[in-house]
């Protein structure tokens, strides 16, 4: 099949990289003519893992290639995917700018029937809305399906090649029918492909970001009563997870979730929901969130009698979530702008987000080439990425490295057992001190 992907971001380059490695010739079209000329060297602007060998091989073998020209890149598809942004607006709901206007763009290109796939995350009624859009400017057929994505950073190329479920919305059985086929590759093992209305398939997404907010929420807010009462949130996050019911995945309290996705999505679905419904469970869900960003901030001030001023302190992480460079509504951000503003110096050590925190911070804080250097001299560590880099450090390197051997674990990465008996006071979320 010819497909056409309109926007090279992340959704976009996952989806049609994967799409390219089954076989299928895919254009991905982008207006950003630096981000195309980077991908046609086979270099991929952000960090995922697998994706640049992806990449490579199928631009190589002639499957895959990038270009600027909308125009063209729809009138050589059967089938085109929208993939631009949808960023937050001050209100909270989805700003659909891109996606209309790409709308606007395919249908001034059409040269024969299409499949207009809507592959952003996008408000209920988006895709009829699109469909009103194209069909207003174009007598060519088409047929509009939403095609919501599912994919966590760090393991998307992953999840897109063994989907949990593939969920295709509209009212064109035949466009859904050739969709089917499109996804066959990916779900051998039997995982379903449902068909569904649009409005439904969009709300879906929503609705799964919402319940794993909620569960994040949930067990944070959880942590904070266990610390209160003298509990280990870790003990209690085991015996909860056993339930079948609930299980085990996100159900680990931290520092609060961050990312494009989480955060954005429930401000959206509050959007929705307007002065009429009020959405006042996942308002509560986004209040702890963002309350659970300042925790760490809040033991560090603490620890330190409400002086930061001249403490020099070594943060271990700054992406949002291990195995990305994404830092968007990273609680690092959070954490590191507070200590900031009480005058602490700041040293700080990412795997891959290094880029990413000189573009927000320039030299407003200091960076290393490894977690241990940015501890050498410091009076603590604060670990707020659950990266495996992190897990098993030499605790006796570190002590010695450290003005005193203080550690703020926001991801309850250690035992406390372990850093009492390395002589560490240690600070964890929802186990008390350590």
């Amino acid at each position: 099949m010819n497909i056409a992907m309109i926007g090279a971001g992340y959704v976009g380059l996952v989806t049609g990289s994967c799409f390219a490695e089954t076989g299928n010739d895919v254009v991905c079209m982008d207006i950003d003519e630096a981000k195309i000329e980077q991908l046609r060297q086979g270099q991929v602007p952000f960090y995922e893992l697998g994706l640049e060998g992806l990449i490579q091989r199928n631009t190589r073998e002639g499957r895959l290639s990038f270009s600027t020209d909308l125009a063209e890149a729809v009138r050589r598809a059967e089938t085109i995917f929208i993939a631009v942004g949808t960023p937050q607006v001050s209100a909270g709901g989805a700003d659909l700018t891109q996606v209309f206007a790409v709308a606007e763009s395919i249908a001034g290109a059409m040269n024969g029937a299409k499949i207009v796939v809507t592959k952003s995350t996008v408000p209920v009624g988006t895709a009829a809305r699109v469909r009103e859009i194209i069909e207003a400017r174009t007598e060519h057929p088409v047929a509009v399906v939403s095609n919501p994505e599912f994919l966590r950073e760090g393991t998307a190329v992953e999840d897109f090649m063994k989907p949990d479920r593939v969920v295709l919305g509209g009212e064109d059985a035949a466009s859904l029918e050739l969709l089917s086929r499109l996804y066959e590759p990916f779900v051998r093992t039997e995982k379903p492909v449902i068909r569904t209305d649009s409005r439904s398939a969009e709300m879906s997404k929503y609705a799964a970001n919402a319940i794993l907010a909620t569960k994040i929420s949930f067990i944070n807010e959880t942590a904070r009563l266990c610390e209160k009462e003298g509990a280990d949130i870790e003990q209690v996050r085991r015996i909860v997870g056993l339930d079948h019911r609930i299980g085990p995945h996100f159900i680990y309290p931290g520092i609060g979730f961050g990312g494009s996705c989480l955060p954005k999505d429930i401000r959206a679905m509050i959007a929705m929901g307007g002065e009429e419904l009020e959405m006042p469970l996942l308002r509560a869900v986004d209040r702890v969130n963002e309350t659970q960003k300042g925790l760490l901030l809040e033991k560090v001030t603490e620890h330190f009698d409400g002086t930061l001023a001249d403490r020099t302190l070594a943060v271990w992480g700054l992406a949002f979530k291990a195995r990305t460079d994404d830092m968007r509504e990273a609680p690092s951000i959070r954490v590191i702008d507070g200590l900031l503003d009480a005058g602490a110096c700041v040293r700080a050590f990412d795997p891959e987000a290094m880029s990413e925190a000189r573009k927000r911070y320039g030299d407003r804080i200091a960076y290393g080439d490894n977690n241990y250097k940015v501890a050498d001299g410091a009076d603590a560590v604060l670990v707020l990425t659950e990266w495996n880099e992190f897990r098993s450090p030499d605790f006796p390197r570190l002590k010695t490295l450290l003005r005193q051997p203080v550690l703020f674990d926001g991801r309850n990465l250690y035992d406390p057992a372990v850093m009492r008996r390395h002589g560490f006071t240690y600070y964890s979320i929802g186990r008390g001190r350590g």
